[in-house]
């Protein structure tokens, strides 16, 4: 395995190319991202407690469920988002057909293929630094910032989260490099 940056390693051999993307390890967010989570989930524990000992009447039940609505969903999206910081990794190969992209956490995740003969335009796209979509992808409760893109059939697949300009466009060298290569075998 070959490094490039802090957080991508590739792999070439004959029968195929891997990458490994790995997400930004920062302990001090870590600490305060399972810190909130475990708040955040101890509240939810202490509504549920209290909807089934505490004699509540009808408006506030219904209060308590919306709020529950409300806490599941976000505690869902921040322990997807705390187990990728911990765990997650983007997995690239690129063999003789086609273009894989596995997002997993530990081992756990879907490999889609993409065929080469269907893949149009791959392109990396960089926020401006002030703007508020930088801001905003720049959060560790967000799973967003894929870098790189491509056209496949009627949608937009996008991989590399999170990746800096110079990271982008090395790896966006690479993976246009070992299309264009492989395609031609």
């Amino acid at each position: 395995m070959k490094l490039f940056g802090e957080r991508i390693s590739f792999n070439d051999s004959k029968e195929k190319f891997t990458v490994v993307i790995e997400p930004e390890k920062n302990g001090l967010v870590n600490s305060l991202m399972g810190a909130w989570l475990s708040m955040w989930l101890t509240i939810g524990v202490i509504v549920i407690w209290s909807l089934s000992e505490l004699k509540l009447k009808e408006q506030e039940q219904i209060i308590l469920y919306v709020f529950l609505v409300f806490w599941f969903y976000y505690a869902f999206r921040v322990s997807r988002s705390f187990l990728w910081l911990l765990y997650g990794k983007e997995l690239v190969k690129i063999d003789e057909v086609s273009l894989t992209i596995k997002k997993s956490i530990k081992n756990y995740g879907q490999s889609v293929p993409y065929y080469f003969e269907n893949i149009r335009d791959l392109k990396f796209e960089i926020p401006e630094s002030n703007s508020l979509q930088s801001l905003w992808e720049s959060s560790p409760w967000i799973n967003g910032g894929e870098r790189l893109y491509f056209d496949y059939f009627d949608k937009v697949v996008r991989f590399g989260r999170k990746l800096n300009e110079k990271e982008s466009q090395l790896l966006f060298n690479l993976i246009a490099k070992q299309i264009k290569e492989r395609s031609k075998k």
